[in-house]
């Protein structure tokens, strides 16, 4: 990706740039919060809440004595507890020297090891939880399909496409060709079986009655997805869109266009486009992707970066507040185990260190999810908060997971580690830090 990219299709840089910061903020926010919350319930006083790094551009504080300030650079943020010398929580020497052991006491270096630790793990853990609660409220907005599988609404679809179809909306599918159809599982099995380009049938039930209507293949070539900073969205494919021919040749299903982006071998394909009555025409090149696998590992196919649609939305029904958390919690899993399997295989060699983005590759991503919808947005700050809570339990100095391991070390020993120990380790951390940016950055630009 070269920095000119970062001007996609759909709007400025300045989009960008803005997605970016609001995503990275909330975040933030809600990470220094934990850490403030926490220590505040463990007896631990914080001087600074403060959003972003640098001048200061508004600040106030409350009755608490603490500080809540906004910064110039929306990058980060702190807290800075009583004692603290910095924002990473170095002691301030001569200030703690002076302390009682009533004031100490709430300080991060004078609080017992227990308060100490819930405080650090706070910061991550609300991360996660933040997480969990945008899958849950995605889910809610979004609802669960009814089966057997149900028509809510007809996508909108080229009259050459629609097949003489005869679904209506409200319609219950009993069976799709010869093969029963009580839940989706069976009804993908029966879309599986159908030969490509034939007028299907369908057995209905409508208002009380069992018909056998034919309908549009049940997976024509239709967009319902696409990945932010794909080859897809850099040349502006949207959802809704619908591919009407690829290198000139017409395509019938979905699954043609799959077939033909997996054996491409990166070549440019031209794919001719319906968009709301409009035939459009775009050139890209797939990429190579590295796909996890269900075993845990790696798999590389040549794709654009969609996913394609049912020829009619399924009816919903607004699930329960537990299953909603339930599938907030599966996803959350689902993004620690992908990430952590990802890392693993790019350390080993296995797949591409290019899957690893930087600042750049993150707030085109960013800009790309707004793009989209509020939605798909919201569900960015979802995996973006998984992403940045799972990062700060790595057990590297300066992190979070780094502090949890010198208080592992002191549960273990009965002493901390020593002040020049500590100095050494959090010099080396924050050099490995500052490494693996600069590396990411790099991918930023010189990745394709």
């Amino acid at each position: 990706m070269d920095i000119l990219s970062l001007i996609p299709s759909f709007g400025s840089a300045a989009f960008t740039l803005v997605a970016f910061v609001v995503a990275l903020s909330v975040i933030v926010t809600v990470h220094e919060y934990g850490h403030y919350i926490v220590g505040r319930w463990s007896g631990i006083h914080s001087e600074v809440f403060s959003l972003g790094f640098g001048p200061v551009l508004f600040s106030r504080k409350d009755s608490r004595g603490t500080r809540w300030q906004i910064a110039a650079l929306p990058l980060g943020g702190y807290v800075r507890f009583l004692g603290d010398s910095n924002a990473a929580s170095g002691k301030d020497e001569g200030t703690l020297g002076e302390m009682d052991a009533k004031t100490r006491r709430n300080t991060m270096h004078g609080a017992p090891l227990w308060a100490r630790s819930a405080t650090v793990a706070a910061g991550p853990l609300f991360n996660f939880a933040l997480s969990i609660l945008v899958f849950a409220m995605v889910a809610l907005f979004r609802g669960e399909a009814v089966e057997p599988p149900t028509v809510g609404t007809l996508v909108d679809l080229p009259e050459s496409r629609l097949e003489q179809g005869g679904l209506r909306a409200g319609d219950r599918i009993l069976a799709l060709g010869s093969v029963e159809t009580p839940d989706y599982a069976a009804f993908y099995e029966a879309v599986d079986a159908l030969p490509i380009g034939e007028v299907p049938f369908y057995k209905v039930e409508r208002e009380g009655e069992t018909l056998r209507v034919p309908g549009p293949y049940p997976f024509p070539p239709l967009i319902q997805t696409v990945q932010p900073g794909s080859a897809a969205a850099q040349v502006g494919l949207k959802p809704g869109d619908v591919i009407l021919a690829l290198d000139g040749q017409e395509v019938s299903a979905f699954s043609q266009l799959q077939a033909v982006v997996a054996e491409s071998g990166g070549r440019a394909l031209e794919l001719t486009v319906w968009r709301a009555g409009e035939t459009l025409r775009f050139d890209l090149t797939p990429r190579r992707v590295d796909l996890p696998l269900a075993d845990g590992g790696f798999e590389q196919r040549w794709l654009i970066g969609m996913t394609g649609g049912l020829s009619f939305d399924p009816a919903t029904r607004v699930p329960g507040v537990l299953g909603a958390l339930g599938y907030g919690v599966d996803q959350l899993f689902h993004i620690i185990r992908s990430s952590l399997s990802g890392l693993y295989h790019m350390v080993i060699g296995t797949i591409s260190s290019c899957n690893l983005s930087g600042p750049l590759g993150i707030a085109e991503s960013s800009g790309a999810a707004a793009s989209q919808g509020v939605v798909s947005f919201i569900w960015f700050i979802g995996m973006l908060s998984t992403a940045v809570g799972l990062l700060n339990l790595f057990p590297i100095p300066v992190l979070d997971g780094g502090h949890l391991v010198f208080y592992a070390y002191e549960a273990v020993t009965g002493r901390p580690p020593s002040d020049k120990a500590l100095r050494m380790l959090m010099g080396a951390g924050l050099a490995l830090i500052l490494t693996v940016m600069v590396f990411a950055l790099s991918n930023d630009i010189f990745c394709p």
